[in-house]
């Protein structure tokens, strides 16, 4: 057996997508990036959509960047899909989660299923942009007409490159038509809600084969085949949270990026009524896990702002906010009111005066709000998590994007007075590489990974600073709102 093998892992995230080429031994594990590229989002008359097209190109540059590979895995950001028509062409661009189109829709969707039982069947947190209510906000339009096939992101992606669909189950666990005990359709919720299930292409499982790919494809990357799609965890979470460098099970996990996606991992999902009310989401992860975690709105508040002041040097902010007193003003940043995009500076600002806080005025306030906010919602989400899943945790740690804020690394220790292990940045991708490894049999079960992680990635440990009492303070103000 070849001791090394070379991996692309296609990791596809809300404002970047990017190639990574790993390669990766029983005792090895290496990174680099072949290509970066841009995930611009554009606004048509009829909405917010995503431009898959250029992301397809990006993702064919960088097999061509990434040189021969044994192997490629492709993951994405969630809940968002393609439809194809009977020839399989793609009907229109598909649309971006923060458009306007599923307003209202769930209280329709509650008429005939109302939230607690919908809960119970799916596991799933109520976000107004899950598939479901997206699903069922399009299927009186044209476009539904005519669709034989529905793809998620990544789905769609791998089909253009092998001609082959299906459906990858951890990304599929998100889109609130999957019973998460049995890890296979919710048929008695797709029936009652007049949603045929035989839109999607047949489930696969992380490690399944997906296909080689496509003449086409070889000619246009340079790469000589045949060249394997193996299925990842094809939800970057999913990948993420596979890249945890943990030791056993009394851990809780920050993934961090546009959206902090903060929680544990679990044997079984927790269906209480309290853990609906407290707003937590039951999605697959591998080897019959379960990712039990709250979403919160991550650095997309952060880089709203950037955006609206212009991009300036983010560490000069950083350095500027560091230097605001602590808790000063903090905001729900679990609130819907910040998920679309637009004025985010100001509505911070409005948001902190209605609470009767001081309100932030210049950048460097708004960024120690932020941040502040943040590590509030990590220490909130941490907390619920295992008193809802009676499941007690020693350590907290940080993957993801956000890893490269140390700023609020260290404060999402200090609110949850617990040490926080920070690293790999690149959690998705190596998860993503981990996986392909695995089904070439180069490492073991998912322990094993994470013990090649610890011995091969670089981490990063905060000490909790002083006492949580000034944290608890701050809640109880935002629960008194």
């Amino acid at each position: 057996m070849t001791a090394h093998r070379t991996y692309a892992a296609v990791d596809l995230g809300a404002s970047s997508g990017r190639v990574m080429v790993g390669r990766a031994g029983p005792d090895s594990l290496e990174l680099t990036e072949a290509h970066r590229f841009a995930n611009r989002p554009v606004r048509l008359p009829e909405g917010l959509r995503w431009d898959v097209l250029a992301l397809y190109a990006g993702v064919l540059e960088g097999l061509r960047a990434a040189g021969r590979v044994d192997s490629v895995g492709l993951d994405s950001w969630a809940v968002d899909y393609g439809l194809l028509d009977a020839d399989g062409a793609l009907l229109g661009n598909p649309v971006h989660y923060r458009d306007a189109r599923t307003e209202g829709v769930a209280e329709k969707v509650w008429a005939t299923l109302p939230p607690a039982e919908l809960y119970a069947r799916t596991g799933l947190q109520y976000a107004p942009f899950n598939t479901l209510y997206q699903v069922v906000a399009a299927r009186s339009g044209a476009q539904f007409a005519h669709a034989e096939r529905l793809l998620l992101i990544p789905d769609l992606l791998s089909y253009w490159l092998t001609g082959e669909q299906g459906t990858e189950l951890t990304n599929a666990s998100t889109t609130q038509l999957i019973d998460p005990r049995t890890r296979d359709w919710s048929y008695d919720v797709a029936d009652r809600l007049g949603i045929d299930l035989g839109l999607f292409a047949p489930l696969r499982r992380p490690g399944d084969p997906a296909g080689v790919l496509r003449p086409g494809v070889l000619e246009e990357t340079g790469l000589t085949g045949p060249v394997p799609v193996t299925t990842v965890g094809s939800h970057d979470t999913a990948s993420a949270v596979a890249a945890v460098p943990a030791a056993g099970e009394r851990f809780a996990y920050i993934c961090t990026g546009t959206w902090s996606l903060a929680g544990l991992e679990l044997a079984a999902p927790v269906l209480t009524e309290e853990s609906r009310t407290a707003n937590f989401t039951n999605e697959l992860g591998l080897d019959g896990t379960v990712r039990y975690l709250r979403n919160i709105m991550g650095l997309w508040l952060l880089q709203e702002c950037v955006r609206a002041w212009g991009d300036p040097d983010l560490g000069g902010l950083l350095r500027e906010a560091a230097g605001v007193p602590a808790l000063r003003s903090v905001v729900d940043a679990g609130d819907a009111v910040f998920l679309a995009p637009g004025r985010m500076p100001e509505r911070i600002a409005e948001a902190c005066r209605a609470s009767g806080q001081p309100v932030p005025r210049t950048p460097g306030e708004i960024t120690r709000c932020i941040l502040d906010s943040l590590a509030l919602a990590h220490r909130r989400a941490v907390t619920d998590a295992q008193r809802l899943a009676d499941h007690p945790v020693d350590t907290v740690y940080v993957v993801g994007g956000g890893t490269r804020n140390a700023l609020l690394c260290q404060l999402t220790a200090d609110a949850c007075g617990l040490p926080v292990v920070v690293g790999p940045t690149e959690a998705a991708a190596l998860g993503n590489v981990l996986v392909q490894a695995r089904a070439h049999g180069l490492v073991g079960d998912l322990a094993d990974m994470r013990r090649l992680l610890t011995r091969t990635q670089p981490l990063t440990r905060y000490a909790p600073r002083g006492d949580t009492a000034r944290w608890a303070a701050a809640e109880a103000r935002l629960a008194t709102r």
